[in-house]
């Protein structure tokens, strides 16, 4: 089942081990402050921070949450912030008291806030004072006692933050409310007085609460416990040894940190290795994140497809043309081919692809850093890490046969928070089963074919979207592409494009013709929509559900 191992880089161990005294994120990330000190931790909007200031800070503030909002271990906080500042902050306070953080999406509706916090039973939230409008709404119908508001120019230099401030007030951006708050600034003064206790930590204490869609059903909490989220850091930092020097990395982090991703490997693992990190507030326009090329010298790069695409398609990313850039971390979606060669042949490195998903972790596999990626392959298991491709019934099936892939490994959530249910269909004798269509070759190198639910059947044969999406993105004038299935009275289901134009002179008929070059009849488009853009998540996802005819069309 593991003759994966055939293919690791020789200075990969097969299994993980953790550091002695070890048994909490907060003991990790003082550690990593300690050695590293005064190096610079953390950047955002031309503001520094050092690995010693942000371990002040955040002492600070767990000494607010502690004494003055009276929280408690096991109490869970939503952290509801972009990408600024505060959120590592508030982030490493949380988990020196041993709080559950709850990784909110700023831009959730009310609604969505409700059922969130809601469920999580969330006693505190850290927001950013854009949306405390929305919580007004909802905070009557949850147990939030606690609001602490940050502004995004709360550790800018005072001048700037002021002008920052008035000139969002100016545009009518920050709203008016009746909540009794108490600002981020503040909490961090008044917690600059005294200290707070440390709990006694375990490997088995819940660590964070985050909320995904899962393999089946309404959004989620995934319990991930400590153990879990140090597992899977020290299966990154196993995976990128030799590539990644410690202390010697800058690190540009668009993807949201509410995003497991970003999370776990931008801010925990590479931090732990005193890499620095450059926050990108606000990432799309992309010309936001571009001119972190052109301010800093970036080595690693993390993003989702739709990301690196993005960046392919602008023409000053293509005239800087960044060399600094040793390592391109793609995951969260699949990694278009097209998109992987246009992104080396503009800097001369490729984008290696990684897998995951919420409830491990997320990082469950990726293809070696010190060779060619394995077109297509999202990688090997990582260390600790076990994989199996089986059928309806459970049976591993042959290589090259598809079927659905299942994983076990130290990173697998302990389940869903207050969902026995769900979490039995999910989590089965140790597996947990992904929901995701994949194969695996010969050497164990795995790929992911696609998500079980978007499968379209037409005439009883399987069409992935993944792969029809492939080949209309290679299409010189094609700028993104989605399919998913509609009804049709002869075969059943029949493929759906929506299509964004690079050239606006593309043709539907001129599509029709790459496809039938490219796909086999079944598989080929039936109908096309053009369309400005697509329906994407804050991370940058392709939001095929929305695209389907049952839901409104938000174009």
């Amino acid at each position: 089942m593991s003759d994966w191992y055939q293919s690791y880089p020789e200075n990969v161990p097969h299994s993980i081990t953790h550091l002695p005294g070890i048994t909490c994120i907060a003991d990790r990330l003082k550690k990593t402050c300690e050695r590293f000190g005064d190096a610079p931790a953390i950047t955002c909007m031309g503001a520094t921070i050092s690995y010693r200031q942000l371990d002040r800070l955040s002492d600070r503030f767990a000494n607010y949450l502690q004494n003055h909002a009276k929280l408690k271990k096991g109490d869970r906080i939503a952290i509801m912030l972009p990408n600024i500042m505060q959120f590592p902050i508030a982030f490493m306070a949380a988990q020196k008291l041993g709080l559950v953080c709850v990784s909110t999406n700023p831009l959730y509706t009310p609604r969505e806030m409700e059922h969130q916090f809601k469920n999580s039973e969330s006693t505190a939230i850290v927001i950013l004072d854009l949306f405390l409008d929305k919580l007004e709404k909802i905070i009557g119908k949850t147990s939030i006692k606690t609001v602490i508001s940050a502004g995004i120019g709360d550790q800018l230099p005072l001048w700037k933050g002021v002008l920052l401030k008035n000139v969002l007030r100016a545009k009518g951006l920050i709203p008016k409310h009746g909540l009794p708050v108490q600002t981020f600034k503040r909490a961090v003064a008044l917690g600059a007085s005294g200290g707070f206790t440390a709990p006694k930590m375990a490997f088995s204490d819940l660590a964070i609460l985050q909320y995904t869609g899962g393999t089946t059903g309404l959004s989620k909490g995934a319990m991930l416990t400590q153990e879990n989220i140090l597992s899977n850091m020290a299966q990154i930092n196993s995976w990128a040894e030799g590539k990644i020097h410690e202390g010697d990395e800058n690190v540009l982090t668009a993807l949201p940190l509410y995003h497991i991703f970003a999370l776990s490997v931008n801010f925990l693992t590479f931090l732990s290795m005193g890499c620095h990190m450059f926050l990108v507030p606000k990432p799309i326009p992309i010309k936001n994140t571009i001119k972190m090329f052109k301010k800093y010298k970036l080595n690693v790069v993390t993003g989702v497809n739709t990301l690196f695409n993005a960046m392919n398609h602008d023409q000053e990313f293509k005239r800087l043309a960044p060399k600094t850039v040793k390592i391109a971390l793609a995951g969260g979606m699949a990694l278009q081919d097209s998109v992987s060669k246009e992104f080396q042949k503009i800097t001369g490195i490729p984008i290696t692809e990684g897998f995951g998903l919420t409830e491990a972790s997320p990082v469950t596999h990726c293809n070696p850093l010190f060779v060619p990626c394995r077109e297509g392959s999202c990688g090997l298991p990582l260390p600790s890490t076990f994989a199996k491709v089986v059928d309806d019934e459970g049976k591993e099936t042959a290589h090259g046969e598809v079927g659905e892939l299942i994983i076990k490994g130290p990173q697998v959530m302990k389940g869903y928070w207050n969902c026995p249910e769900e979490t039995a269909k999910t989590i089965r004798d140790g597996w947990l089963w992904t929901g995701d269509i994949a194969k695996r070759d010969a050497d164990g190198f795995f790929y992911i074919v696609d998500r079980k639910k978007d499968m379209i059947l037409v005439s009883g044969f399987n069409v992935y979207p993944n792969e029809v999406e492939e080949v209309l993105a290679s299409h010189p004038k094609v700028l993104e592409a989605a399919v998913i299935g509609i009804t049709n009275p002869k075969s059943g289901e029949s493929v759906k494009a929506f299509v964004v134009k690079k050239d606006q002179s593309l043709t539907e008929e001129e599509l029709r013709r790459y496809c039938e070059e490219n796909l086999t009849n079944y598989k080929r488009p039936r109908a096309y929509e053009f369309r400005t853009e697509l329906p994407k998540t804050n991370v940058g996802k392709i939001l095929r559900r929305e695209l389907r005819p049952d839901t409104p069309n938000k174009n």
